[in-house]
């Protein structure tokens, strides 16, 4: 086996690992590039080519993490993770497990972890990785490892998201609420949020935004009843389509491009939490993306018409 195939091997895995410390698609696609990098330039063969090549893709990213987080300081509004549409990281016997840690909930509760923290729990909590293989991973000693484990841990106990156990209660539901979305439905989309619902959006400054957060089954229909169906009324289409590996869709302009995603978190058969991706930065590796500014301006005139 050559070193390229053997590395094809283990792609997903490193990519799994990365965008789950960085949030990012293109950060951890560079990561797992990288990895390659210095694994094709290696003058030894490893023992383990799994443990040799994770090593190097969770240093690399603890790495961009940290300058990432900087960034992240000054970032504009809410910071949500590049939406990804499908984790090429596959395991049937913890396929629910792995969906909920890369949703956009964990993904921005894994915020609050430093990166070594974040790194630790993904290799041991996601991964499984053992004590051995992790304090390989990230260069710290096992006792160090399991408090840092430990730590993560209680971090991320209380607000850990929960979501609907059945996927195709989720997928019905997103049905629903993207049918009702389309013809401004107020009282059915009323019925499938839940009281305490929370809408927002991620921008960075770069796209229009909610002004802030809306709060409350009411305010949250009664916006989106207001503001979607006229966005099909100058040809935007939506895509449904798992974001994430929650329930979600990709809006379209006419001509096709990307103009955000939107993405579901469903618990006890209602909507808990509505996010919308808009930073054209985020969306790039969807496919084309549209003038937000551009549809805005569209969808302002022909409300005033």
């Amino acid at each position: 086996m050559t070193r390229a195939t053997d590395f094809e091997q283990f792609r997903p895995l490193l990519f799994s690992i990365s965008y789950r410390i960085l949030g990012s698609v293109t950060e951890a696609e560079d990561a797992v590039q990288e990895a390659w990098l210095r694994f094709e330039a290696s003058p030894t063969e490893p023992d383990s080519t799994k443990a040799f090549l994770s090593a190097i893709v969770t240093r690399i990213s603890i790495d961009v993490l940290g300058s990432a987080r900087v960034r992240r300081e000054a970032y504009v509004g809410p910071w949500f993770p590049e939406p990804l549409l499908a984790d090429p990281y596959q395991d049937p016997e913890r396929a629910a497990e792995l969906a909920d840690s890369v949703s956009m909930a964990a993904l921005i509760l894994l915020e609050r972890l430093s990166p070594l923290e974040r790194a630790v729990f993904v290799l041991r909590e996601v991964f499984d990785f053992s004590f051995p293989e992790v304090a390989a991973a990230v260069g710290r000693g096992e006792a160090a490892c399991r408090q840092l484990a430990s730590r993560a841990r209680r971090h991320m106990q209380d607000g850990r998201p929960r979501f609907s156990a059945l996927r195709k209660e989720r997928e019905d539901l997103a049905s629903r609420f993207f049918d009702a979305l389309s013809q401004g439905d107020l009282a059915g989309l009323q019925e499938l949020l839940a009281a305490d619902v929370a809408m927002s959006g991620d921008s960075g400054g770069n796209a229009p935004r909610l002004a802030r957060s809306i709060v409350g089954a009411d305010n949250v229909a009664r916006l989106l009843a207001s503001v979607f169906p006229w966005m099909a009324r100058i040809d935007v289409t939506s895509e449904p389509h798992e974001i994430n590996g929650q329930p979600g869709a990709i809006f379209r302009d006419r001509d096709g491009r990307v103009l955000h995603t939107v993405t579901l978190d469903v618990l006890d058969g209602q909507i808990q939490a509505i996010r919308l991706v808009v930073n054209p930065d985020k969306l790039g590796h969807l496919g084309p993306v549209a003038d937000a500014w551009a549809v805005d301006r569209e969808l302002r005139q022909a409300r005033r018409l």
